[in-house]
């Protein structure tokens, strides 16, 4: 009887494991076998569109100095304050005299010693070399009295307001700049533009500058420098913004946008729901369609026009004439899923 139960009991667990087995392995093969995804395609073709450029820059005062003296000492007056404008010529400052003064008293001698030497030399009482080392000796002290009274009588250099004031009268000067002159009737931005763009872009060219301050208004400009390097890290070049600024609405810091049109170019456009942007970043892929499976490329984008995008120019590894992009279905793919492509 014992037997009897044993062997029953013996056949059933070996039906079990057989079942679970069974059952295991058509589990497995059920996750390991992944169906392909269907997905749309459209082939890549570039097209002429008209390019324009938006980007983004600072402005600043198109002359910036630091009025900082070549001599130190007390400083015995300042006259100007923050906000003071200013016309080229103006004083700004007045420096410790006891130096120019020194030096204007010598330079008073060495002039009536020049004069006697020059009469002797006419009649030939003096040596050609005597009178070379006291002309020598006179046009030292001249200039050392221009160099003297331009950093002890501190001028404006052009026309602008004053920015900042670091000292007050009768403190040390001691490097640190005592003020700081700024052109705002005039200014500059340095924009920072993709290298595909540089054989159309040039000097003379026009730029519409805008500020959300002031959303009705465009204020016009011209590219004064283009920067004859494109940066190796970011792939743009930069050039310089000549802005007039005779109204003065805008004003250096201020954050604005420019819009540069670069003519007509050939481009890669896209329908703009195709490139997906990864999670936590700015970075954008799309998805391309290559011996049946899914390839996930980077992309920088371009230019907007209603529902399509540009996508520009990169390095290797970008999209070309001829790949087919996914255009439907690209939302749930994985890099390296196999695709069905249907109409």
């Amino acid at each position: 009887m014992k037997k009897t139960i044993f062997l029953a009991f013996s056949l059933f667990l070996l039906a079990s494991l057989t079942a679970c087995g069974g059952k295991t392995e058509e589990k497995k093969a059920t996750t390991t076998k992944k169906e392909k995804e269907r997905v749309q395609v459209m082939e890549l073709r570039s097209e002429r569109i008209a390019k324009s450029l938006d980007l983004s820059a600072t402005l600043e005062g198109y002359e910036t100095m630091n009025i900082s003296p070549s001599i130190t000492g007390h400083i015995e007056h300042i006259y100007v304050e923050v906000g003071s404008r200013v016309q080229k010529g103006d004083m700004l400052v007045r420096m410790d005299q006891t130096q120019y003064n020194t030096t204007r008293i010598n330079l008073a001698s060495t002039k009536t010693e020049l004069d006697r030497v020059t009469a002797l030399k006419a009649s030939g009482s003096v040596s050609e070399q005597v009178y070379d080392q006291t002309k020598a000796g006179y046009d030292q002290l001249v200039e050392t009295e221009r160099f003297q009274k331009e950093n002890t009588f501190v001028k404006a250099q052009f026309a602008g307001v004053i920015s900042a004031k670091n000292y007050e009268d009768g403190e040390m000067y001691a490097g640190t700049p005592i003020l700081q002159l700024t052109q705002i009737g005039r200014l500059k931005a340095i924009i920072s533009i993709p290298e595909a763009y540089f054989p159309k872009v040039h000097k003379g060219m026009h730029v519409d500058v805008v500020s959300d301050i002031y959303p009705e208004l465009t204020f016009p400009a011209t590219i004064e420098i283009v920067y004859p390097t494109v940066d190796p890290t970011s792939h743009t070049f930069q050039a310089k913004l000549n802005i007039p600024n005779t109204g003065e609405k805008i004003r250096p810091g201020m954050y604005v946008r420019t819009h540069l049109a670069v003519g007509e170019v050939d481009a890669i456009v896209v329908p703009y729901q195709s490139v997906l942007k990864l999670t936590g970043s700015n970075d954008r892929y799309v998805f391309v369609a290559e011996d049946g499976a899914a390839r996930r490329v980077a992309v920088t984008l371009g230019q907007r026009f209603d529902d399509r995008i540009e996508i520009l120019p990169v390095e290797a590894g970008a999209l070309k004439e001829g790949d087919q992009l996914v255009i439907i279905g690209q939302a749930r793919l994985v890099d390296g899923d196999q695709l069905e492509i249907v109409e």
